[in-house]
């Protein structure tokens, strides 16, 4: 692990982009600023007026139905999971958020435009040590056949599985750690995915209106509706990997431990991690000064953006 990556990180550069919310329909406004020390992922919302800014942690989260959404005091911002996900592995510590609408822009349906975003906002190092949350002894969360458990391990290491029954779908199983340095071409890519009937559902509720092809697979009961296809033959059970790193990223710290989840989401992730704040002995807050955790370089990388051609507007 490079030492840097022992201190807090923010960025360098304010950063901004525009895309469509995924159930308003509108256009969201999203920028990126440098922040202190200590000051971790906190969402602004510009369009209201004297609201404190919401920390991204687990205390805050409000609604997990359809994306995470964390709230305070009546104000929420919803669909952070992808952003969170490229914060984290960037090793983004520091930032405030500033948006003009209650959603973060969905832009493909993954993570790779919020990476392309990172990489414009460059990395700077700060004189504050990086506390990481360490998984001291094996923890279990149900829901019927769905759980996850985690046990110790020197960094983040996840396996998960998922079960759907869809000829395209099926069972899938995925393995994937920060010591790959491979996010950006194996997980970053991945769209979410739902199926037509739940699609039409959310619509009827006045939900969904900017979900469209250019941002997520759907598929109906034979196949896939994209004309474009899969970027991996495993792609939804990549994204849900990738959900789950941005949801574990509400941990406010990087978390150390192996992950297994299987037929897990949103809400699931986030009792995890709130059964794990309240079994004090189930994990530890360490320095990471001797646990290898390499974090993901924010830097383009060739051909990604080629592949992925529906990212960010940078602005």
């Amino acid at each position: 692990m490079k030492k840097g990556f022992l201190y807090q990180h923010t960025i360098e550069r304010e950063v901004r982009c525009e895309g469509i919310g995924l159930h308003s329909g509108a256009m969201v406004s999203m920028k990126l600023k440098p922040a202190p020390p200590d000051h971790g992922i906190r969402f602004r919302r510009v369009d209201i007026c004297d609201h404190t800014a919401i920390i991204a942690q687990t205390h805050r989260v409000v609604d997990t139905r359809f994306a995470t959404t964390i709230g305070f005091d009546g104000v929420v911002v919803s669909t952070i999971e992808h952003l969170m996900a490229a914060l984290s592995v960037t090793g983004v510590d520091n930032v405030l958020v500033e948006i003009d609408a209650p959603e973060v822009p969905i832009f493909d349906g993954s993570a790779a435009p919020h990476v392309r975003l990172l990489a414009e906002a460059g990395l700077r190092k700060q004189n504050a040590r990086r506390q990481s949350l360490r998984v001291t002894r094996p923890t279990l969360v149900r829901d019927g056949d769905a759980y996850i458990k985690a046990t110790p391990y020197p960094h983040f290491f996840v396996r998960y599985t998922i079960d759907f029954p869809h000829p395209l779908v099926g069972r899938q199983e995925y393995s994937w750690s920060f010591d790959k340095k491979g996010f950006g071409r194996e997980i970053a890519g991945a769209r979410t995915f739902g199926f037509l009937r739940e699609v039409q559902y959310l619509q009827s509720m006045g939900l969904a209106r900017g979900g469209s092809l250019d941002n997520a697979m759907v598929f109906d009961d034979h196949g896939l509706l994209n004309h474009d296809g899969f970027r991996y033959a495993d792609e939804c059970v990549r994204h849900k990997v990738l959900d789950l790193v941005g949801d574990l990223a509400l941990a406010g710290m990087p978390l150390l431990g192996y992950v297994e989840a299987h037929k897990a989401g949103h809400a699931l992730h986030c009792r995890f991690l709130k059964q794990l704040a309240a079994e004090p002995d189930s994990c530890a807050v360490a320095l990471p000064a001797s646990v290898s955790r390499p974090f993901f370089q924010p830097r383009p990388i060739p051909g990604m953006f080629e592949q992925f051609p529906q990212v960010a507007k940078i602005l």
